[in-house]
């Protein structure tokens, strides 16, 4: 296989915001939910810059339980794990499979690239349904994006030919990806503006296979 794309696979491919929010509604209730969710995108990001080699069930206890101490809202110690629990079940978009197998059917190999556990990551897959050829997780590597090893671990496993990465994250993917030279299309889920500029952008993973061609 000489064609590869590479994926995030959490907001790029399973639901993540709709997974968290989900939790925070729950945990600290409907009115909060929104605000903590821009909260613990912060959170989450400083304890992996933290502490890089921490398993992502410990970034997710971490970042929860700083969420409530910083806010002083309640979290009963059997809580503090609620995120992890919780993420097996967080659902796919539901265009994604689809489209993972239209890419499949047009020649490209698919691999994922997480900031997770391999169990959490496993679960995702078995969520979405469509096998991956290779899979890489931060809590193996020792490194979570935007940090670079995901993409030098990738390479010195497969060194693809051709190599297109794509992702819903400009901070954890985009940025780092196009920094080292790889065509990517951005999932751009949010209606966000891009920086930097990806080389395709679509909102949803509907058009994934063309948009793959179009860049090999």
């Amino acid at each position: 296989m000489d064609r590869w794309a590479t994926f995030d696979c959490y907001g790029t491919l399973i639901d993540w915001n709709g997974g968290i929010g989900r939790e925070l509604e729950r945990l600290f209730g409907s009115e909060h939910a929104s605000r903590l969710l821009h909260a613990y995108h912060d959170l989450e990001r400083a304890v992996e810059r933290e502490r890089p080699t921490a398993t992502y069930r410990d970034v997710l206890t971490t970042a929860l339980t700083r969420l409530a101490e910083r806010d002083g809202l309640p979290l009963a110690p059997d809580e503090q794990d609620a995120l992890g629990r919780s993420l097996p079940n967080w659902p796919p978009f539901p265009e994604v499979a689809a489209a993972l197998e239209e890419a499949r059917a047009a020649g490209w190999a698919l691999a994922i690239l997480s900031n997770t556990d391999r169990d959490y990551l496993d679960a995702s897959i078995e969520q979405i349904g469509v096998p991956f050829d290779e899979t890489i997780v931060a809590s193996e590597i020792g490194s979570y994006k935007p940090g670079h090893r995901h993409w030098e671990e990738f390479r010195e496993r497969v060194r693809p030919q051709t190599h297109v990465h794509v992702a819903a994250s400009l901070y954890h993917d985009i940025v780092p990806a196009t920094a080292l030279g790889l065509p990517t299309v951005w999932i751009n889920r949010l209606g966000e503006e891009p920086e930097p500029q990806p080389d395709a952008e679509l909102h949803s993973l509907n058009g994934l296979a063309a948009a793959l061609d179009a860049l090999a």
